[in-house]
């Protein structure tokens, strides 16, 4: 069973800066697309930003150009680069990854905590 394991959350202020990353327990090619999602106080769980094996890259509207994300395979790990955080970037991250081979299903991390507050 594939593991995804994220890191990276805590607390910033707002306008401040973040970096999560999800590294998976086996190589990334065996992804199709990765990506993060996020679950915010109120909200059903949201889009953040996927990645696809070409590194061809998704944004939801409310992280577009404010976020970056990008893959290494040479750590099979997919990081999120968070820029101009604000308060409504609160809330649990979690890793998704999508593999080739549909019969395994998702993947999903445990999810990390990202609080934005002064």
């Amino acid at each position: 069973q594939v593991q995804l394991v994220e890191s990276g959350g805590g607390l910033v202020q707002p306008g401040g800066s973040l970096s999560l990353s999800c590294t998976a327990s086996d190589s990334i090619f065996m992804f199709k697309l990765m990506g993060w999602y996020r679950r915010t106080p109120g909200k059903q769980r949201e889009l953040v930003a996927t990645i696809t094996d070409d590194r061809d890259t998704n944004y939801g509207d409310a992280v577009k150009g404010r976020f970056t994300i990008s893959r290494d395979i040479s750590t099979n790990s997919v990081h999120l680069e968070m820029n101009g955080l604000t308060p409504d970037d609160t809330g649990v991250y979690y890793c998704n990854a999508v593999p080739w081979r549909t019969t395994l299903g998702d993947f999903w991390g445990q999810g990390t905590q990202v609080t934005v507050s002064s």
